[in-house]
């Protein structure tokens, strides 16, 4: 399973109302830290397909999720378990630290 595109119109129902933890990545095209942390959200999401959802939120094409969140600046990742945040991280992170983060969320 591939990442999820998220938007304003799908964001209740695949976030608020996933039966798994979701892990959102808020992020812009022009950003060189979203671009080095794409592939090791990818590799993610291929792992843990069963166990975990990851979703990315274009922050030029959403600005209403970006600001119902205050990213203040990207990459900035968010799990949700049970339609509540669970962990937030801004900036780059390692896959280490990105999996630690999800694992703590279950």
């Amino acid at each position: 399973m591939t990442e999820l595109k998220i938007t304003a119109a799908n964001f209740e129902n695949e976030v608020l109302h996933s039966d798994k933890p979701v892990l959102l990545d808020f992020y812009a095209d022009w950003c060189g830290p979203c671009k080095m942390l794409a592939p090791i959200l990818h590799e993610l999401a291929e792992e843990k397909s069963g166990a975990l959802k990851v979703g990315k939120v274009n922050v030029d094409e959403q600005m209403e999720l970006a600001m119902r969140f205050q990213v203040s600046s990207i990459p900035m990742l968010v799990v949700f378990k049970d339609g509540k945040i669970v962990a937030k991280s801004v900036g780059y992170r390692s896959k280490a630290e990105v999996a630690a983060m999800v694992e703590g969320a279950r």
